[in-house]
């Protein structure tokens, strides 16, 4: 199934149904499926035709989504570019995938001005916006084209999207995910969700990124209604929570701790039409999970996966949560079972399978996989090996298939020849009462190779120094886990999706040191 046939779907079905939203605007089904029919038409009118790559800058608004459906009609294939990126992040990535139609908001329009010199191949500048923009094509005028005489032909395993990795270590790889991966994920998904026609999906996460499955491709799929918001606020998202009966919400752990922390009574507020909460993408603390499931008081599903997957390999369902609560408190640093239809392994370094509960590469296969890394053979053959896609995560499997991510392979911290895996410190960090976030990297010593180091966010009002956060850890952890030193800061740098750029906070440690180990 190509992504475009789950709308008209719905068309078919309900099309006077709410199928999006954004503050005071609401689009039908029917005005979404005629809109993104003419879309496409301007698309192959401009000449594009099935696998040319088109690009679109923006935050979470409507037309992106427009976007998304409009190059599945049209068989082109879109790359979302992140907004949170610099300029010249974004001319890497453009110069990668060469776009032959560049869609932008206003105010990345004099940051991409400032580009197109280098940016030769793309043919045509569209504004994202009702408004005129200088030397911009009009977005009303893309609108308002004529209806395509005839639909390009293309199937199921034609390309759909280009998405490019967070890049937390090295440059950002465009991994290509197909029409038939995208249906696989969405169908599980779905099932997880288990959405029901006219409930309403709050889409906060960035949609440029492959949460975009879950937040709004899979509430289409369903028939449901989805929220857009065009980015996190926490009192934003707690109001809609609240007061716009949202029955299921994607939030990265990051942003359940901001709405926890950051807004005022929201443990006293109520929501009666929330049933689910989707997080994701970089792991949770279990304090914060907990005061999470208090606070909120509705099912938690976790899912663990990659760009390269179409986002999900595995769920840690609601069911799951209340059993963690029920006596197997272990689940909750789970990452829950592969779905179904994928199959999951743990790996040594020569690919060879490893007992149950030993630790080791976590490789998956199923049809959610990428098809290839854009223009990288030698990447793609390397992370597509045997039939197996290899995430390049460390975890575990236990006797009952659940998986426990222990940490990138690239992150793994090598001290005196033991392996320490930061995310087991990190836990022991952010369990203490004053820390509001903590993470750990791996720093040169002269005799031990490298040393565990911790970089801590105290809370508000709270006090702690190095001594006695090394003096808990001491209590918990293994002496080589130990960290040797802790420095504090006011934030930790985070990518879109919440993930902690531990890149940035190693090169200050490793500046001018010839050889770099454990992720560096």
């Amino acid at each position: 199934m190509r992504l475009h046939e789950h709308l008209e779907m719905w068309e078919r079905r309900a099309p006077h149904a709410v199928m999006a939203q954004q503050d005071h605007r609401r689009w039908s089904f029917g005005q979404v499926a005629a809109a993104t029919e003419r879309l496409a038409g301007a698309m192959v009118d401009a000449g594009l035709r099935v696998g040319d790559r088109v690009a679109v800058l923006s935050k979470n608004r409507f037309e992106f989504v427009l976007l998304y459906y409009a190059a599945s009609k049209a068989g082109v294939v879109l790359v979302p570019l992140n907004y949170r990126l610099a300029p010249t992040e974004w001319s890497y990535i453009i110069a990668d995938a060469r776009p032959r139609v560049l869609f932008a908001e206003p105010e990345y329009a004099a940051n991409l001005d400032g580009l197109r010199q280098q940016l030769g191949w793309i043919e045509r500048f569209v504004g994202v916006t009702d408004e005129p923009m200088l030397g911009w094509e009009s977005w009303n005028a893309w609108m308002e084209g004529p209806l395509p005489t005839a639909r390009p032909s293309f199937g199921d395993h034609a390309d759909a999207l280009q998405l490019y990795t967070s890049a937390t270590t090295g440059r950002p790889k465009g991994a290509i995910l197909t029409h038939c991966a995208l249906s696989a994920s969405i169908e599980r998904i779905g099932e997880a969700q288990a959405l029901r026609p006219g409930e309403r999906s709050l889409a906060v996460a960035p949609i440029f990124h492959v949460g975009v499955v879950p937040t709004v491709f899979t509430a289409v799929a369903c028939g449901a209604c989805t929220v857009l918001q065009a980015e996190f606020n926490p009192a934003a998202v707690v109001h809609a929570l609240n007061e716009q009966r949202i029955a299921v919400a994607v939030l990265v752990p990051s942003m359940l701790q901001a709405c926890l922390a950051n807004v005022a009574a929201v443990e006293e507020r109520h929501y009666e039409t929330l049933r689910l909460i989707y997080y994701g993408a970089s792991p949770i603390a279990e304090p914060t999970l907990r005061t999470a499931m208090q606070v909120f008081g509705c099912g938690f599903m976790q899912s663990y996966g990659l760009t390269e997957t179409t986002q999900a390999l595995t769920f840690l369902t609601p069911a799951d949560h209340e059993r963690a609560l029920a006596g197997r408190a272990d689940l909750l640093q789970s990452a829950g079972r592969a779905i179904p239809d994928t199959e999951i392994r743990i790996v040594d370094v020569d690919g060879h399978p490893v007992p149950t509960g030993a630790p080791g590469e976590i490789v998956a296969r199923g049809p959610q996989m990428m098809r290839a890394y854009w223009n990288l053979p030698e990447e793609t053959a390397e992370t597509l090996r045997d039939g197996w896609l290899h995430t390049g995560d460390i975890g575990r499997l236990d006797e009952e298939g659940y998986l426990f991510v222990h940490d990138r392979l690239k992150d793994m911290i090598v001290s005196g020849g033991e392996n320490v895996y930061p995310r087991a410190v990190e836990d022991v960090l952010l369990a203490h009462p004053a820390v509001a976030d903590a993470v750990v990297i791996g720093v040169p010593d002269a005799r031990w190779g490298e040393t565990v180091k911790g970089v801590v966010v105290l809370k508000e009002g709270h006090m702690a120094d190095e001594a006695e956060l090394i003096a808990d850890c001491r209590k918990r952890l293994g002496g080589f886990e130990i960290p040797r030193s802790i420095d504090f800061v006011e934030a930790l740098p985070r990518n879109a999706t919440g993930k902690v750029l531990k890149r940035v906070l190693r090169e200050r440690y490793w500046v001018g040191e010839q050889r770099r180990v454990a992720g560096a």
